[in-house]
């Protein structure tokens, strides 16, 4: 049953409370994200935080450009070892009716976003209602929506979502309630409409909430607010190698007794590579100050990135660029501990994807098989050639079945899989045929019955 005018804008100012005391962790992890530091770190009004003020120009803008942005490669290298390509059942290689749904919305491309949020901000959600000709799947950051959970935590009890025009939608395990109002402040109702959704014939919210991981102890708050104060290292350690190669990596000469009558005179000067001076010898001294040695600040940031990669389950060649000739077993090995993060975040949003497309199948209609999976597609860094071998070993010494490990294959795609199948179908239907061709051509002799 629809809530009351009443009852549904008290829900939206509770859920926007909760919206107001989350902005601001969601904002820093963003600014992190994309920044690779807080907000108070940029400029701001002339002034950088943490520096003091009157300082130079060019000493802001050191401060800015030495802000290197590693936390963005950390989430990136995640999401790209994160997609999906087919959902399927344990006794059939086709797709199961609600990945039809799935290209329907464009999710091939878009479950990207959904990936990157829910690492990013440790949730990331799915909401899930009626259209035609199937239903509308649409990927929602934290950042713009606010869920509220009971007991069952698999599924919210209200969700307010606010649009990119402005406008605000309450959705409850019954209806939308369209709404207008300001940012933080009271919403009024502006219409509602049923959705009837229901999983397993019970009425849900149809919104799906996507974590990185799942944990019994602590709220989990994605993969980049740990790594927040390496950030901050390695842009301190930058903002130091910065100002020491601007200001001191070159040698600096001096005169003492010796003052130029002009700028002109200085410059001049400056740039000769033989002084002359009347005065005598006793009267002038010059001489020059050492270069400042920057290896000690570069080696504190190479230091910095390795413990982010090591802490972070990141491959150290990704972050620090350092790349010799490897083999691919090498080089699966270095991404081992890489392949173990990606393997706990797909079996985690893994169950959230199944259960939004068995959400959209039963809202279409179609029978929802309980058993359905998502297939993810094998990223890993593996030689094709290697790869064969070893496949090949396994059908001629242990009599595995060809088509059993083709999904095994590096870089094969669901959609080749299914175009292999098909031609094999086809190919064994002709093979079948000519043999019955061949006998009608070419009857065998019938063998006398044994007396």
């Amino acid at each position: 049953m629809a809530l009351s005018q009443q009852a549904a804008v008290d829900l939206a100012a509770k859920l926007m409370q909760k919206r107001e005391a989350e902005k601001a962790r969601l904002e820093l992890l963003l600014s992190y994200r994309q920044d690779g530091a807080s907000r108070e770190s940029v400029l701001a009004n002339d002034r950088l935080a943490g520096l003091p003020s009157g300082i130079p120009d060019e000493v802001k803008r050191l401060a800015k450009a030495s802000r290197v942005n590693l936390i963005r490669y950390v989430v990136s290298a995640r999401v790209q070892a994160m997609f999906i390509d087919g959902f399927q059942t344990a006794e059939s290689p086709e797709n199961v009716p609600g990945w039809t749904i799935w290209q329907r919305n464009g999710f091939d491309a878009r479950q990207l976003g959904v990936h990157r949020a829910a690492l990013t901000f440790g949730a990331g959600f799915v909401v899930v209602t009626p259209g035609e000709p199937s239903p509308v799947m649409r990927g929602v950051s934290p950042r713009s929506m606010t869920v509220g959970y009971g007991n069952d935590t698999d599924w919210p009890l209200a969700a307010l979502e606010k649009r990119r025009d402005g406008s605000w939608r309450l959705v409850d395990e019954t209806s939308i309630y369209a709404m207008k109002g300001e940012d933080g402040g009271a919403l009024e109702l502006v219409e509602l409409a049923p959705h009837g959704a229901t999983y397993a014939g019970q009425a849900v919210c149809p919104v799906i909430r996507f974590r990185d991981t799942d944990d019994l102890d602590i709220d989990v708050s994605g993969i980049v607010e740990p790594f927040r104060l390496l950030q901050d290292q390695i842009n301190i350690t930058t903002f130091g190698l910065q100002v020491a190669q601007h200001y001191g990596a070159f040698r600096q000469r001096y005169i003492l007794g010796w003052l130029a009558e002009s700028e002109a005179e200085a410059l001049k000067t400056g740039a000769s590579r033989l002084m002359m001076f009347e005065d005598a010898p006793g009267d002038v001294e010059v001489g020059e100050f050492a270069q400042t040695d920057l290896r000690g600040y570069i080696e504190s940031r190479e230091a910095t990135i390795r413990h982010l990669a090591t802490v972070s389950q990141t491959p150290v060649h990704e972050l620090l660029g350092q790349f010799i000739n490897l083999s691919a077993e090498a080089l699966e090995a270095a991404r081992a501990s890489h392949q173990a993060a990606i393997d706990e975040n797909r079996i985690v949003m893994g169950e959230a994807w199944e259960q939004s497309l068995n959400l959209a199948s039963e809202m279409a209609g179609e029978t929802v098989d309980p058993s359905a999976s998502v297939i993810w597609r094998d990223t890993r860094i593996r030689s094709l050639s290697d790869a064969a071998t070893g496949l090949g070993a396994l059908v001629t010494g242990l009599g595995v079945p060809p088509r059993a490990l083709w999904p095994r294959i590096p870089g094969v795609a669901q959609h080749e899989l299914e175009q292999w199948r098909a031609m094999a179908d086809e190919g064994d239907a002709f093979a079948d045929l000519e043999k019955l061709l061949d006998r009608q051509a070419n009857p065998q002799p019938t063998p006398p019955a044994p007396a």
